[in-house]
């Protein structure tokens, strides 16, 4: 059982705005679903479709997936995430994270918010670790090298979840070539927790991949429309770093070695 009840998580997404009106505007979201179906690098997250997507066919996917409003001629204003459907996808999580404590599977975890999200991934990563799972830091200092990234940028672990760093900040970022070079130095895994670029990529692999996406992160939803993605779960990204830990707790609820 879940430290956190399902109607108790459910006014904690609606009163932080992780879930319900969050605060991404409506103008955002469909912006973003033209620069991903231009691979514009920072939306692409390095996922490959298999098929070619109008804008109009991916907002009928935010609307499933999400909770967006479906009018493709509403371009301003707000928006907001079902607070459902967010409740849903972190079922999904949950139980994938339960099968990978039970069946002792290898997990990476990775960030591409290292404000906001990062409190949640530390606290699933930890339980994992606790609950025996491997979870992996390969490539700690590797550089990584795109135009788009400054100068200098490489990986770091924070308790067990990888990020970049420029050596005095961690580092926001899109960018799909962090884990896409981590892959090709020889990275497995049997799971893959993570967002932005680090999920597009793992998914792209053919990793499964559970990914967290804000509303104008319509990379992932796609990417799960297709089957590429595991679980694409609709949230806000950054909002205080505390309000993610019912999240967590939620999610690992009474995991424990066994």
């Amino acid at each position: 059982m879940s430290a956190v009840s399902r109607d108790e998580l459910r006014r904690h997404l609606i009163e932080w705005r992780i879930a319900g009106d969050v605060a991404t505007p409506r103008a955002s979201n469909v912006a973003n679903i033209t620069k991903m179906l231009n691979r514009q690098w920072d939306y692409w997250f390095g996922l490959d479709f298999d098929r070619e997507w109008n804008p109009g066919e991916v907002l009928k996917v935010l609307a499933d997936r999400v909770g967006l409003d479906p009018d493709p001629l509403r371009t301003t204003g707000a928006d907001r995430i079902d607070p459902e459907r967010t409740l849903d996808a972190l079922d999904a999580m949950a139980a994938l994270v339960r099968q990978a404590a039970r069946e002792r599977w290898r997990v990476f975890v990775a960030t591409g918010h290292p404000t906001g999200v990062l409190a949640l991934h530390l606290a699933v990563a930890a339980a994992l670790r606790a609950a025996g799972c491997a979870v992996p830091t390969p490539g700690q200092g590797r550089y990584v090298s795109a135009s788009h990234l400054p100068a200098g940028a490489r990986v770091i672990y924070l308790g067990s979840v990888a990020m970049l760093t420029n050596g005095a900040d961690l580092l926001h970022t899109h960018a799909a070539e962090p884990m896409q070079q981590l892959l090709g130095d020889g990275l497995s895994a049997d799971l893959v927790i993570a967002d932005h670029g680090w999920a597009g990529a793992a998914a792209q692999a053919g990793i499964r991949t559970i990914g967290l996406a804000d509303t104008n992160d319509p990379a992932l939803f796609v990417g799960a429309e297709e089957g590429k993605v595991a679980v694409a779960v609709p949230l806000d990204d950054n909002v205080p770093p505390a309000a993610y830990q019912p999240l967590a707790d939620y999610v690992v609820g009474d995991l424990r070695p066994t």
